[in-house]
């Protein structure tokens, strides 16, 4: 077995990180070192349909790796059994909790009373150890969505699972196959360990910080003066254009529906039949990339939401996302689902197949990318929003603390989108950095068909929010009154925020009830955020102010601006939070109040 050695001495065998334990699935979870079958014969049911429910939160020696852990689970699966609803029925989860702390469950992407929604001290106080929670409620939506713990991390440890809810009227799109494949990241650590490994070393799970190799290799392209300075920048700003992801495969094996690459969970389909794939990114930190190597996929739906299709190689499922996907597998092979992350530290992988044990080739890891000027100065570097990213040439010296304004005040290029047009140059308040806020973009950009760092000009079809159209009309129709946020961090701290200030510190965010608010988010980190609002839906807009596509979770890219509209229609307290769940745990969170 090759091994992998890390700047901190680590061991990492590629094999068992990048792959896990051919067992998987129903196996991992039982704990069985024996066949899948003898696994599946004993496994708890997988789905439950209907308009009530009996679920259990407990826990459940799993081996991913070779390495027996506890993980926490429901009714003794892991992912917890997929949640088949139908549109208009009142539905009702009688929840008990078995474990020796205080657990929660949230229906991610459902709108329902503040009541449900299961964020222990905003909307209840949790569920108690042997106590139990009733939750009901009538489901309005239809789609796919998925319910995981809003507890610490036990999210982080397998308390997560699919929803399906079906259509009143029937799906629009005819299908003759459905499938859900849910994508988590598991560790066999205790996740207090990776966030206290976080809050001493930020980079701590990096593995791909540049090299001598890769300067050796830029002075060849750009000359050892170019090669220094684009250096001594980074250095000058105390960041890292390889910092992607804060968790990666140092720690994660990557899951497709509870399987490990190695597990090789597999989709039947038959001759000329359609498959509907209903992807879930129910990870605790990683984005994934996803494509099916030599098969078009056809986006159907975001976040639940019908769209107008379109047809893609591959798309960037941020954390807490869901897009589903027709596909059309020809002749008599196999197919693989390739998912790597964002990092390109590892990936998760599946297969499309006419017959069971069959497997096609698994395409190798890509390079990892590197975070270039236009995700850490936005609309000041770029030309149009398709800009490359090529560092070699510029004067970095020059650009500086001073493009990141250390200390200084700025001006900001804002989207004025209610006017339909940009004011370049509007003075705003002075953003300083400091303690909670290490970088400040001056000229955020405001495009939405920048795929993301890595999928930039890779010969694919890569899906963007540009290309996203929800087909309803939207929510809100106009706009009462506008909010603007910037999302704010420290990463040599390990601090995240919104505008500089951390949960702890922070007043709660105030609508009132009916209004229409405009929330314009800017990212002031060279992290990628996706941004979960609860109880209320996010309606992106376009640059110039239209709607575009209706979403629960938004991700909003390194020094990137975006705005969506907000219907303040459901009363009481709810979260709002980077779905990044140690962001999360560290301040990027807020409190919103409908009254």
């Amino acid at each position: 077995m090759m091994n992998m050695q890390d700047p901190r001495g680590f061991q990492l065998p590629r094999r068992r990180f990048v792959q896990g334990l051919a067992l998987g699935g129903a196996a991992a979870v039982l704990g069985l070192r024996g066949t899948a079958l003898r696994a599946q014969a004993a496994a708890p049911r997988a789905e439950l349909s209907g308009s009530h429910f009996d679920l259990s939160i407990g826990e459940l020696p799993v081996d991913f790796t070779g390495r027996r852990r506890i993980a926490t689970v429901v009714n003794g699966r892991l992912p917890a059994p997929l949640l088949r609803w139908r549109q208009g029925d009142t539905i009702t989860l009688r929840v008990r909790n078995t474990l020796p702390v205080t657990s929660s469950i949230h229906w991610h992407g459902i709108v329902l009373p503040a009541d449900m929604d299961g964020v222990p001290g905003l909307s209840f106080a949790g569920i108690p150890p042997g106590g139990e929670y009733l939750y009901r409620f009538t489901v309005n939506q239809s789609g796919t969505y998925w319910y995981h713990s809003h507890s610490r991390f036990q999210e982080q440890t397998g308390l997560y699972g699919p929803i399906v809810v079906e259509p009143r009227g029937g799906e629009p799109h005819r299908t003759e196959r459905d499938y859900v494949v849910m994508l988590n990241d598991w560790t066999d650590d205790d996740p207090e360990r990776i966030y206290a490994n976080l809050k001493k070393q930020g980079d701590y799970y990096n593995l791909g910080k540049p090299t001598v190799g890769d300067f050796l290799r830029d002075a060849r392209r750009q000359g050892v003066g170019g090669a220094l300075a684009e250096r001594r920048m980074w250095q000058r700003m105390r960041m890292d254009p390889s910092d992607l992801a804060d968790v990666s495969a140092m720690t994660y094996t990557y899951l497709m529906n509870g399987h490990a690459p190695a597990g090789n969970w597999t989709g039947l389909f038959g001759a000329g039949e359609k498959v509907r794939l209903r992807f879930i990114n129910g990870s605790s930190m990683s984005f994934f990339d996803v494509r099916i190597p030599g098969l078009k996929m056809t986006v159907v739906a975001a976040d639940g939401q019908a769209v107008e299709p379109v047809s893609v190689d591959e798309f960037r499922l941020g954390t807490a996302e869901t897009c589903d996907v027709i596909v059309e597998p020809a002749a008599d092979r196999a197919w693989t689902i390739f998912a790597q992350s964002m990092d390109r530290s590892g990936y998760a992988c599946g297969t499309l197949a006419p017959r069971a044990g069959m497997r096609a080739e698994v395409p190798p890891l890509e390079p990892k990318p590197l975070l270039g000027m236009g995700d850490m100065m936005g609309a000041m570097s770029m030309g149009h929003a398709g800009l490359r990213h090529d560092m070699a040439g510029m004067d970095h010296a020059a650009l500086g603390h001073a493009a990141m304004s250390h200390g200084a005040t700025e001006q900001a290029a804002m989207d004025h989108a209610a006017m339909g047009h940009r004011m370049q140059g509007m003075p705003t308040p002075a953003l300083k950095t400091g303690v909670e806020a290490d970088m400040r973009v001056p000229q955020p950009r405001t495009n939405l068909d920048d795929p993301g760092v890595g999928l930039r000009g890779n010969g694919r079809r890569v899906l963007s929010y540009a290309d996203l159209r929800t087909l309803d009309a939207p929510i809100s129709p106009r706009v009462d009154r506008e909010l603007t946020l910037r999302l704010t961090g420290n990463m040599e701290r390990y601090l995240w925020s919104f505008d500089a200030t951390r949960f702890s510190d922070a007043e709660p965010l105030r609508l009132r009830y009916g209004e229409h608010v405009r929330v314009t988010l800017v990212n002031d980190t060279m992290m990628t955020h996706p941004i979960h609002l609860h109880g209320m839906w996010s309606e992106l807009e376009n640059s110039q102010g239209g709607f575009q596509v209706r979403k629960h979770t938004v991700v909003v890219q390194p020094a990137q601006q975006v705005s969506y509209r907000v219907s303040a229609d459901a009363l009481g307290r709810w979260a709002y939070h980077c779905h990044l769940l140690y962001h999360m745990e560290a301040g990027m969170f807020r409190e919103v109040v409908v009254a």
